[in-house]
């Protein structure tokens, strides 16, 4: 996943607007209940030779592509801890600069598909085709058999918005056939009780086997839809009948359903038509509110085998302590990883180099170590991480979130950064995942200071937000930015950087053509640090804590973990 105007053609296209809805920020320690003004900011000369050194560095064909656990990772994970040293940062880990993330890859073998009986009926769907799925759980053998299937509309537990597709319904045993999305993606705007248009969190497919899984469900079946999914069959389809990557964990993931995955939506429309029931139908009662489970009164059956490898990757992790409130802390992350060796070009050329995504991510974290440092520590510490296997889920920053070094509690907020494409400055930003949480009034600061304006996200129905290391933190509390420069150019406007982001996206994303050009211009990806280190400096600089709107899906974790620091 790769951000700003490189991550998604589709942000270029959105029409101007003002940011809206300001918030009051949370309140800040004390006791002080009032809106505490967002710092001004002076940010120290930023060259383009930091960012232009460590691209070029990283995406050389001497380290092939970044793949975690290739003989690459120890070249990798050493450059960058030379260069954390060198801009003047201490190791971030209790006197290291690594921290471990076990992971575990399970690719599941023999595969029999999905036998279903519905009424006196056996229907069969293929493996691939079909169906997809694989089993979180570290296990030789996936078996289940004859499993009562519930159709448990969107599949959401939302205390919050007093909405829960499971009320009533006992699932252990059972299979959860769940929709896509949320209930108001077909909606034209961002009204209704699950944000309209944009999709929360609740809409996106690992949350719906994380809720399958605690309400002890056996498997859950999420049917794909293109237009709701995002994606066509073919994706999921290569997604999921490959190896899967996973962190490690005590239980070998024994809390996890037996197995997740995919139906094709006219399979679903086959098993519920053969149970007495219509899947257009009971979507239609799905997006009210007090929806109930439907038993099927149908069974399915599914195995398949699981190939188990271990390995350890690692994070790199640098700190800038605080004269203040060293004990509070803010993030800047960004993955070093990529895809290693990769299907050869027509030229033979198999090294995916991953020069945009995410070289330039790293090359701009070290060129914000160096400003910080130049600027003096702030109040609060200040983190600088480059996380490991993004390309494989997000694992690397969902390990630290989940095993933090510097309590998520005590952790202020963050900046991310996921492709930092070179070209012009522009005359805008671009956010990714809208108006969440306090940080809007600190990124209205920066833009009006950069004099910039807001360029909203087009197709909110996609779930970016939820598609890169920012969302690993953001799922367990911490509000964190996902922003970058927009498509309006400096030099040649909109045609502009709509054509620059439509070459990256159709010739180089995730291909061997993503390589360093040495005839880049840097002048943009300098204005995007320039922003990158306002949002960071001016939360490392306040007394606010930031918090998520009240009907945001993170408040009630931070909520929980703040009171309890």
């Amino acid at each position: 996943m790769i951000s700003a105007s490189f991550k998604n053609v589709s942000l270029l296209t959105a029409a101007t607007a003002l940011l809206v809805g300001v918030a009051v920020s949370a309140a800040a320690p004390h006791g002080n209940k009032g809106l505490i003004p967002v710092p001004k900011i002076i940010v120290p000369a930023i060259t383009g030779d930091t960012i232009r050194d460590v691209t070029k560095e990283l995406s050389s064909d001497r380290y092939e592509g970044r793949a975690p656990g290739s003989r690459a990772e120890d070249l990798t994970i050493t450059y960058i801890i030379n260069r954390f040293k060198a801009a003047g940062l201490q190791p971030g880990n209790k006197g290291s600069w690594l921290q471990d993330v076990p992971t575990v890859d399970i690719t599941a073998k023999n595969a029999d598909g999905l036998t279903v009986n519905s009424g006196g009926q056996k229907l069969h769907f293929n493996f691939g085709s079909d169906m997809v799925v694989g089993s979180y759980r570290v296990t030789p053998q996936t078996r289940i058999m004859d499993a009562p299937l519930v159709f448990v509309g969107y599949g959401i537990n939302a205390p919050e918005l007093g909405w829960n597709d499971y009320a009533g319904v006992d699932m252990k045993g059972k299979i959860a056939v769940i929709l896509v999305n949320d209930p108001d993606y077909e909606t034209s705007d961002e009204s209704g009780l699950f944000k309209g248009r944009r999709m929360t969190y609740y809409g996106r497919w690992t949350y719906k086997f994380e809720e399958a899984a605690r309400q002890g469900a056996a498997g859950a079946l999420i049917v794909h839809d293109t237009f709701p999914a995002a994606y066509g069959w073919q994706v999921v389809n290569s997604s999921w009948t490959g190896t899967q990557h996973y962190i490690a964990s005590a239980n070998n993931a024994m809390d996890q359903t037996q197995a997740n995955g995919w139906i094709q939506k006219p399979v679903a429309e086959a098993v519920l038509k053969a149970s007495g029931q219509d899947l257009t139908a009971l979507t239609a009662a799905a997006k009210q509110k007090g929806f109930k489970a439907v038993s099927l009164g149908s069974s399915a059956s599914l195995s398949f085998d699981n190939e188990i490898k271990r390995a350890t990757s690692h994070n790199v992790i640098g700190i800038l302590p605080g004269k203040k409130r060293p004990n509070e802390y803010v993030l800047y992350t960004a993955h070093w990883d990529h895809l290693g060796h990769c299907t050869p070009d027509k030229s033979g050329d198999g090294i995916c180099n991953g020069a945009i995504d995410n070289a330039t991510g790293v090359g701009a974290l070290v060129s914000l170590a160096e400003a910080n440092v130049k600027a003096g520590a702030a109040a609060r510490s200040q983190v600088f991480m480059s996380v490991t296997l993004e390309e494989s889920g997000l694992l690397g920053s969902r390990y630290y979130a989940e095993h933090p070094v510097y309590p998520l509690a005590r952790t202020v907020g963050g900046v991310n950064m996921d492709g930092v494409g070179p070209g012009s400055p522009s005359k805008d930003v671009s956010v990714t995942g809208g108006d969440k949480s306090d940080l809007t009034r600190y990124l209205q600061a920066a833009m009006s200071a950069m004099g910039l304006y807001l360029t909203p996200e087009d197709h909110p129905e996609r779930g970016g937000y939820y598609r890169s290391d920012h969302f690993s933190f953001a799922k367990l509390g911490v509000p964190m930015f996902s922003v970058g420069r927009g498509s309006d150019w400096v030099q040649g406007g909109k045609t502009a950087g709509q054509a620059a982001a439509e070459d990256y996206v159709q010739h180089r994303y995730h291909q061997p053509s993503d390589q360093y050009d040495a005839s880049w211009d840097w002048s943009g990806a300098v204005q995007e640090i320039s922003l990158f280190y306002r949002l960071g400096r001016s939360l490392a600089m306040t007394t606010d804590w930031p918090n998520w709107h009240k009907t945001d899906e993170f408040r009630r974790i931070r909520d929980r973990d703040r009171a309890g620091k």
